[in-house]
């Protein structure tokens, strides 16, 4: 079965950076790893709906961000370990949230994060870990 474990938030101050981790595990068909899927990061902010944030297809690192952390969130995956980063510079109050790590095999993250689809399509998903700017 797919797991997902993010790990990395933290308390930093705006301007500060942070690198979260999401670990994977399970993709398999037929006792062969499945690599063509996608991995997006969510986050949630209290009284907020949850938001997509950034994709990245695992076969091939193709990515996909949120507008507002374009230039200072950057996903990337390291195709061995299975484990995709979100590398967040320039963090600013307003990116305090809980981020999720998140996969599905019929819903795309990446529809997600560019808005044409809710975030509810997605199965898989990791415990949040708790990101906080202050100002």
């Amino acid at each position: 079965e797919v797991q997902l474990q993010a790990s990395g938030g933290g308390l930093v101050q705006a301007g500060g950076s942070l690198r979260l981790s999401c670990a994977s595990s399970g993709f398999a068909f037929d006792g062969f790893p499945v690599n063509d899927y996608v991995i997006g990061w969510f986050r949630q902010a209290p009284g907020k709906e949850r938001e997509g944030v950034s994709c990245i297809r695992y076969s091939d690192g193709r990515t996909r961000n949120l507008d507002s952390v374009k230039g200072r969130f950057t996903i990337s995956r390291d195709y061995a370990k299975r484990t995709v980063y979100l590398q967040m510079n320039s963090l600013k109050p307003e990116d305090t949230a809980v981020y999720y790590c998140a996969t599905d095999f019929e819903t795309s993250p990446c529809t997600v994060v560019s808005g044409a689809a809710s975030y509810y399509r997605l199965d898989y998903w990791g415990k949040g870990t708790q990101v906080t700017v202050s100002s």
